[in-house]
């Protein structure tokens, strides 16, 4: 049941889905600023930089719901009662959810469950980390000559298990970027082997855009204990591709391959 007020000074109430960005906080979008400058209350997951909390008004309501990698602090039907009580009791409630709301973010959920109380909602996109973290690493994840398309897969489904998505993508020349699968890479990786794709680059970056971002080049068939040395873990992205060649780490690698073949 959804509590209400009687206070005669409460706001209308009103959501907004703000994608956050992959982590930097000057990458959200100038639109995401002013949502949160006209926030009653500050609903936000795990992977938020907390900088961004300050731009919210001093009165404002702040509230971690958890929703990353081993921390699910609030169950997704909880986060959407929460979201419309604080809507009807206090105004504007912004959810801020890391990277974009509509990617892996369960945000027309939100959306629709925002709808069934008729509260207004506005979504405002956020840069996604499957490409904005690929793109900061000077990873493009289409390139003329090398990938004329990208998929973006889970890692892990909801029961835990590898993504079927993920077997069809590694048959084809696409780039594949992975979301949430750091701690099945050997599985994925026996995927791209089972492909024949033993050679392709492969990169994993860890907390991309932060002071604590950790990046892993290598092939497929060593990508695993390059991770491992590095100590590389959640949250991280992998990808898949020809385009990962790209990448200045990568020339040596290319460069030792070569010389092997030649022998």
């Amino acid at each position: 049941m959804i509590a209400t007020s009687t206070n005669k000074n409460i706001k209308e109430p009103r959501i907004t889905l703000v994608g956050a960005g992959p982590g930097d906080a000057d990458l959200i979008t100038l639109k995401g600023v002013k949502a949160l400058q006209t926030a009653d209350v500050v609903l936000y997951d795990a992977l938020v930089n907390a900088e961004l909390l300050e731009l919210a008004p001093a009165h404002a309501t702040k509230i971690y719901v958890g929703k990353r990698s081993g921390d699910h602090s609030y169950s997704q039907d909880a986060v959407n009662k929460l979201m419309i009580d604080y809507a009807i009791n206090y105004g504007h409630v912004v959810r801020l959810k890391g990277g974009d709301p509509f990617v892996f973010g369960r945000g027309f959920e939100e959306l629709d469950y925002a709808a069934s109380y008729s509260i207004p909602a506005q979504v405002i996109p956020g840069i996604s980390s499957s490409i904005g973290v690929p793109g900061m690493q000077h990873i493009p994840v289409t390139h003329r000559g090398l990938s004329e398309s990208f998929w973006v897969v889970t890692g892990t489904t909801a029961n835990h298990q590898i993504s079927p998505d993920l077997y069809q993508a590694a048959k084809t020349n696409a780039t594949v970027v992975v979301l949430m699968g750091i701690h099945k890479l050997a599985e994925i990786a026996e995927i791209f082997k089972s492909e024949g794709k033993s050679k392709l680059p492969v990169a994993v970056i860890q907390s991309g855009s932060t002071k604590e971002e950790k990046v892993a080049i290598g092939i497929v068939d060593t990508i695993v204990e390059i991770v491992e040395e590095k100590k590389i873990t959640s949250p991280a992205l992998i990808i898949f591709g020809e385009v990962v060649s790209l990448h200045p780490q990568f020339a040596p690698i290319k460069e030792f391959y070569d010389i092997i073949a030649q022998e």
